[in-house]
């Protein structure tokens, strides 16, 4: 099975540049060109601007906060991948976990931020025990998407 969350990152983008364009509209109208009159739905133009700002803001800085990552997982061959990488304003770097099939040990979910916040901690079999790697968070993740993931890495954990 190989899939990734593309459409749900590029959904995120759009919506950000969507809200950038109607924020930069919004101020070249009523502050430039001074086309917008005030008030304006009872609320004057300071009310109005913070109002805008604070959606952007919301929509910009939610990636980062809920730790939102680009992922894409494989486990087709004898290999168990997951490659992600940071979404949001400022990207992060690419990483990616190569698990073999036969050492994988399983996994350990973490939640955080009244569940809102999920994490996955892989696990292998090394000589000296167990090795864990890096947090991979799926918060952007739907939860079919996050059903798949658990089935297939259930597929290949040891029964404990």
């Amino acid at each position: 099975m190989t899939f990734d969350n593309s459409r749900t990152i590029i959904s995120l983008r759009i919506k950000l540049f969507v809200a950038t364009i109607v924020l930069l509209a919004y101020l070249a109208l009523a502050y430039v060109a001074k086309l917008i009159k005030f008030p304006l739905l009872g609320m004057g133009d300071s009310t109005w601007t913070v109002i805008l700002i604070g959606i952007w803001i919301i929509l910009a800085f939610m990636p980062m906060v809920l730790n939102y990552q680009f992922i894409s997982y494989s486990d087709d061959e004898e290999l168990i991948i997951f490659r992600y990488f940071t979404s949001g304003i400022v990207g992060g770097k690419k990483n990616s976990v190569e698990i073999n099939k036969t050492s994988f040990s399983g996994y350990k979910i973490e939640t955080r931020f009244f569940g809102l916040i999920q994490s996955i901690i892989l696990l292998q079999k090394v000589q000296g025990g167990v090795a864990k790697y890096p947090p991979v968070y799926l918060s952007a993740l739907t939860h079919e998407e996050k059903a798949k993931v658990f089935n297939s890495l259930n597929q290949y954990a040891p029964p404990e």
